[in-house]
């Protein structure tokens, strides 16, 4: 072992994909790259023996990690993080020290920045933020059931309830529930709800059908268009809430595949911003996530023991 290379190790377990990032000093010595699937946040055990799985296949022969830290979708509370984390260093040995936080608190970091709101947009959404005193503040994540407004499997969720809304005013389908019939392969309207439930992985399963409400609202679909503008408003919403629990709210980091690339949610969200918190400077990252990831991991490193 102590001929082996250390490596700071950086890992950003998303709703879809995780992306693990892996240097030996300024060299990138592991970029990797996996389907998050069978991902089990609520059961530590499970999260730290695939964290364990995917930090052996990934790096190298002949290296070891000297600091890790994780960025985990769907990771809500202190406790929950604070279980995995202990799971993950026993199986990693030799008091290699590690961190573990929700996914979106990679994105301040990321940017460079030691305080902001990390907004992520993706699959699911979810907003971080600090208290004056370091305290993290979290706020949204709940899941494609209950919550994720403005993430993908939440703009799905509430189109097809739009779509319901519509039917029961007896109004003939849209080009949104035209989309949305052919994506979930559905014979009629009434079957949508039937299809929503029938999926495995909710976040997932509704989640990559997003584009269809995207691609409605392009065609004309006025329903389409204001799910969209209620979900940047949802994701707005977020950010204010931080605000009024005390978070620092001057810089707010925007991550997430579909807010980034839907101009449309995006305008919907800085809009809504620019309103209730207009002193705020939002900030659209556009360095992979995991780069915070790794730059935990170094702090993580400067502040344990020498010689690990």
């Amino acid at each position: 072992m102590q001929d082996s290379i250390a490596l700071v190790v950086g890992i950003d377990v998303g709703g879809t994909k995780t992306h693990l990032q892996a240097y030996a000093g300024d060299k990138t010595v592991a970029d990797h790259v996996r389907a998050s699937r069978d991902w089990r946040p609520h059961h530590a055990a499970d999260a730290a023996d695939w964290l364990t799985e995917l930090i052996h296949h990934a790096l190298p022969a002949g290296s070891r990690p000297v600091s890790v830290a994780v960025g985990a979708h769907a990771c809500e509370t202190p406790r929950q993080a604070e279980l995995i984390r202990g799971a993950l260093v026993a199986r990693l040995g030799g008091g290699v020290p590690c961190h573990v936080v929700n996914d979106s608190r990679l994105l301040v970091p990321a940017l460079g920045l030691d305080k902001g709101v990390g907004l992520v947009a993706g699959t699911g959404s979810v907003a971080v933020g600090e208290l004056p005193d370091g305290t993290a503040v979290q706020v949204g994540g709940w899941g494609a059931v209950l919550g994720d407004e403005g993430g993908a499997a939440g703009l799905v969720r509430e189109a097809v309830r739009a779509v319901y809304a519509a039917h029961d005013r007896d109004e003939q389908p849209d080009e949104l529930a035209r989309l949305l019939l052919t994506a979930f392969d559905a014979p009629e309207v009434p079957a949508l709800g039937a299809a929503l439930e029938a999926a495995q992985e909710p976040s997932a399963d509704w989640g990559r059908h997003g584009a269809a409400v995207f691609e409605a609202a392009a065609a004309g679909s006025a329903i389409a268009r204001e799910v969209i503008a209620e979900g940047g408003r949802a994701l707005a919403g977020l950010v204010i809430q931080l605000a009024e629990r005390g978070a620092v709210t001057d810089d707010i980091v925007v991550a997430g595949s579909v807010v980034l690339n839907q101009p449309v949610l995006f305008t919907a969200l800085t809009d809504t911003l620019a309103t209730a918190l207009p002193g705020a400077r939002v900030h659209p990252l556009r360095v992979p996530p995991v780069t915070g990831a790794v730059r935990l991991a170094r702090l993580l490193r400067q502040s344990s023991p020498k010689g690990l």
